[in-house]
């Protein structure tokens, strides 16, 4: 299962939202990858690959395996609801 969703806390993600995302990530046993720039595709339950992100910046978040619709509604709100900040 797959969404987009734009990254709309202002600082973007630097190093607290980063990890807090990744912990999040970390929760699901399903793989949960992203795609930036309509092009890179990175692992979600990884710090360095969240933490280049800015405010506008626009993802797909990609959820694979046996709890791949919790990993992405649960992903997609937290992201919405600020990260954690």
């Amino acid at each position: 299962v797959a969404q987009k969703i734009i990254i709309k806390n202002p600082t973007g993600l630097h190093l607290r939202p980063a990890g807090n995302l990744c912990k999040e990530a970390m929760k699901f046993k399903s793989k949960v990858t992203f795609i930036y720039d309509e092009k890179n595709v990175a692992n979600a339950k990884s710090f360095s690959a969240w933490s280049m992100h800015k405010a506008g910046d626009e993802i797909e978040l990609i959820c694979n395996g046996e709890d791949e619709s919790e990993a992405l509604e649960h992903l997609i709100q937290y992201i919405k609801d600020g990260l954690g900040e």
